[in-house]
């Protein structure tokens, strides 16, 4: 008769497993210990592990992109990141106020020096105008670059995953064709057991989209 021992070892090693002992029921003799052999514990993988993997590998990738920005992308965000801020509009309302009030002589001992239509501030805020729509498109540039990238990126990681589960149904099929088990497949869903060929896919699409209407005529 053989009977295992598992025996708690310490939190470095885990688990003890001791060798099977030889108990010699019918001469009441006993057991004969044999030397325990240490076993690896291996640390389970649980979908926390698994999120805080794609987490690191995204935040990675997104380090990556920033790093190769050149210094004329990187100042270009800031600045549209300000002007898109609240303290940006407020400095402009506080200009703008204190502006006109500084021209319209309402503040004594002070002599305005752009009145009314306020000339030199149109011209300011025109140039201000002109080089944030500048910096704003140069910004845009950089993110529709980084967009397509993510797109071809997750068009290979969707390609994989279609191989990986063509495989997986072929293999599945097999085993099943090797057991002598019968699959109900049914005639839509053939084509799933074989890798999909994606220049057929985008022809059918863009031929499906001609054909779908563009504008609506109106009846009146």
């Amino acid at each position: 008769m053989l009977r295992w021992y598992l025996t708690p070892g310490n939190n470095e090693q885990g688990r003890r497993l001791v060798r099977p002992q030889k108990l010699e029921t019918m001469n009441n003799k006993k057991p004969i210990a044999t030397p325990e052999v240490a076993i690896e514990k291996k640390p389970n993988a649980t979908p926390e592990v698994a999120i805080e993997k794609n987490i690191e590998t995204i935040l990675k990738l997104e380090k990556d992109l920033v790093k190769g920005r050149s210094t004329a992308e990187h100042i270009a965000d800031k600045v549209t990141t300000f002007a898109g801020s609240s303290p940006f509009i407020l400095l402009h309302v506080l200009w703008f106020g204190g502006w006109i009030l500084f021209n319209e002589g309402l503040i004594p001992g002070i002599q305005p020096i752009d009145k009314f239509p306020y000339s030199f501030l149109t011209l300011i805020v025109s140039l201000e105008a002109i080089f944030l729509t500048l910096l704003v498109l140069m910004s845009q540039n950089r993110m529709a670059i980084e967009a397509d990238h993510r797109a071809k990126l997750d068009l290979q990681i969707n390609m994989l995953d279609e191989q990986e589960t063509t495989i997986i149904l072929k293999t599945v099929q097999n085993i099943a064709q090797h057991l002598g088990l019968k699959l109900e497949v049914k005639e839509s869903t053939k084509g799933l057991f074989e890798e999909t060929d994606l220049h057929q896919v985008a022809a059918s699409l863009e031929k499906k989209s001609e054909k779908h209407p563009k504008k609506i005529k109106d009846k009146t």
